[in-house]
């Protein structure tokens, strides 16, 4: 609320297309996504490892390789449940580098929590009106955004 007893609200994305006139966005594969791991250190440091595929245990693995090289050891990996961070092949993974890395959960639904969930909400956010033409342009675009936010450490 300020001072006058209105609230404020986040304003939706809006888009170029005329009032009334709803766009409709063309998929140009069935499957285009690029996939996003991203590290936040305690003094607001961001990592991001981008994948040309869904997030699994495999580029689990890989970002955290990634992050130690980057950032150094030991990392404290704090992290949602998603199905990725709990399985055999990435617990196997911690288990054996236990000196390098630990980890810790958060609740199973605590996006207010995570500070990953809310770069990804700038980053998607910014990426509102993005019509990339390729999968290596959504990947550039999300490589770009994430290069602007870790430039920006107090909005993280």
């Amino acid at each position: 609320m300020d001072g006058t007893g209105h609230s404020f609200r986040a304003r939706p994305a809006t888009t170029w297309a005329r009032r009334g006139l709803t766009p409709v966005l063309q998929r140009v594969s069935k499957r285009c996504e690029v996939s996003s791991i991203v590290a936040v250190t305690p003094d607001g440091r961001l990592y991001a490892r981008h994948f040309r595929t869904s997030v699994s245990s495999e580029t689990v693995i890989a970002a955290l390789r990634h992050f130690r090289r980057k950032v150094g050891a030991p990392l404290r990996v704090v992290w949602d449940q998603l199905n990725a961070h709990r399985s055999r092949a990435t617990r196997d993974f911690i288990s054996a580098h236990a000196q390098d890395d630990a980890g810790a959960y958060l609740p199973a639904y605590a996006p207010e929590l995570n500070p990953e969930e809310q770069c990804n909400a700038i980053v998607k956010g910014a990426m509102a009106n993005a019509l990339p033409d390729s999968v290596d342009d959504l990947h550039r675009l999300a490589r770009r955004e994430f290069g602007r936010l870790k430039r920006h450490p107090e909005m993280i």
